[in-house]
């Protein structure tokens, strides 16, 4: 099977071709300087980008697998959820290429595909789907817009067990940026500075660590460092106490994704903990799972960081899986699910 898949969920316009679980080609043409100059995603703006992007990506992502339109079998994107006016830019492209070939369609959930991410691969100058290696697992998908826990039974049966109350982990990751006076997006900054900080410099709340739930809010952590900043104001003009500000904002965050994750494994029963999202780049956080892990005798499955962010790649992978185990195809009348939960 040769599939091409199409993501357009937020700011970066993505197009993969698959073959037979592998990776053949996977574009991607990031809008983040033009995001910047806003502190943050602009849909409209977005959306405009998607149009004048997807041919020529598309045309590129073809081109370097060496494939021709009139060789695809079947054709995904992503519907949902995402921003409403880019999610239509890839799903109706998509659509309209599967109904001009004749050819099966199926639309994706963007998280659905984060949670299958971290069984990609790279070897052999490819990047390949080792679903020979699955086994049940919590899976933490972490990025700007969402933090949460999901229990993965088997292949494509899943239950999520707890998310975000308000705020996500990136998102408080480049607000607490913004207040430092850091550019857009301020999350990988903070990764880079950590670097040279002192994580115990600063004592700043774990919000939620001990609660029961499987729930995550940083919230609370944004709006203390924020008061830490309006009283403490002199400090961002000395860039080691910025270095250790970023680096005690970092291990609130970590902690609390990594004690929480782990803690969700042992109660499931499972073995296996997986992590993906944008956030998954994050050096401490890639480091403390794995040191948890490694404690706990667990199996860690990380995304690979080319995969980490929006995709297409993971898009495509999860489409020709559900395409081999026969899942139902959608009418191509369907649409776009802005808001579409992971069940």
């Amino acid at each position: 099977m040769t599939l091409l898949a199409i993501e357009t969920s937020c700011d970066e316009t993505s197009v993969a071709v698959i073959r037979d679980g592998a990776v053949l080609s996977g574009i991607v043409s990031s809008q983040i300087k033009l995001h910047a100059e806003y502190g943050g995603v602009v849909p409209e703006l977005a959306a405009r980008e998607h149009l004048r992007n997807l041919i020529p990506v598309a045309h590129s992502a073809l081109s370097a697998a060496g494939i021709s339109v009139g060789q695809l079998d079947a054709v995904a994107a992503t519907q949902g959820p995402g921003l409403p006016n880019a999610l239509l830019v890839g799903f109706k492209a998509a659509q309209a290429v599967a109904f001009a070939l004749n050819k099966p369609f199926i639309g994706i959930n963007h998280h659905e595909a984060h949670l299958y991410s971290p069984w990609i691969e790279s070897g052999g100058g490819t990047s390949a789907a080792i679903f020979s290696k699955f086994q049940a697992n919590v899976s933490l998908i972490v990025s700007g817009g969402h933090t949460m826990l999901v229990l993965v039974e088997s292949e494509l049966k899943h239950r999520v067990l707890g998310g975000t109350i308000d705020d996500a982990a990136g998102e408080c990751f480049d607000k607490t940026g913004k207040l430092m006076g850091l550019p857009y997006p301020a999350g990988p900054l903070i990764d880079q500075l950590a670097e040279q900080g002192d994580p115990s410099a600063f004592d700043f709340p774990r919000p939620l660590l001990h609660d029961v739930s499987d729930d995550f809010s940083f919230s609370g952590l944004k709006t203390s460092v924020r008061y830490f900043i309006r009283d403490h104001p002199a400090l961002l003009d000395d860039r080691q106490k910025v270095c250790d500000l970023c680096a005690s904002v970092q291990a609130a965050i970590v902690e609390v994704l990594v004690k929480k994750t782990i803690h969700a494994a042992k109660r499931n029963g499972v073995r296996c903990v997986t992590a993906s999202g944008g956030v998954t780049c994050n050096r401490a956080l890639r480091h403390e799972l794995t040191r948890a892990c490694e404690r706990e005798g667990f199996v860690l499955r990380l995304t690979e960081k080319s995969l980490c962010t929006d995709n297409a790649a993971m898009i495509g992978i999860l489409a020709e899986r559900k395409l081999l185990v026969n899942v139902p195809l959608p009418s191509l009348d369907e649409e776009i699910k802005p808001g579409w939960v992971l069940a």
